[in-house]
């Protein structure tokens, strides 16, 4: 008898979990005041669109994810460690707030923290 390999995406609770996280996600970074205006020119239906496509095919569920590469994407925004940081550490808490255990949002760090190479620019 096999048993099927459950993702990272299915473990949090699939499209639906995520669409929540990535909701409150950006609730808290457009509520920072040191990140809000990366997002001033955004049209942010589409970036949550983009974000829950993106954070479903990372974490290992269906690969609808179409947008620019993340060096694409964050080239020409000035982006630093500190900027970084604090998204990340507003991802992890909306995975808190929505109660994802510990050692699968430390999984989410893991698959995110590699990003920080081409999304830091400055």
């Amino acid at each position: 008898m096999s048993t099927a390999t459950i993702t990272l995406y299915d473990q949090i609770g699939g499209r639906t979990a995520i669409q929540t996280v990535v909701e409150e996600f950006y609730n808290r970074v457009l509520g920072d005041p040191k990140l809000k205006d990366f997002f001033n020119n955004t049209d942010m239906d589409k970036q949550r669109q983009h974000q829950v496509n993106f954070l479903s095919m990372a974490l290992g569920g269906p690969n609808q994810y179409t947008g620019r590469t993340m060096q694409s994407a964050h080239s020409d925004l000035g982006i630093t460690n500190s900027d970084f940081d604090a998204v990340a550490g507003h991802l992890v808490a909306a995975l808190e707030w929505a109660g994802v255990e510990k050692e699968a949002i430390s999984a989410v760090v893991d698959a995110v923290v590699p990003l920080k190479a081409h999304i830091v620019t400055a």
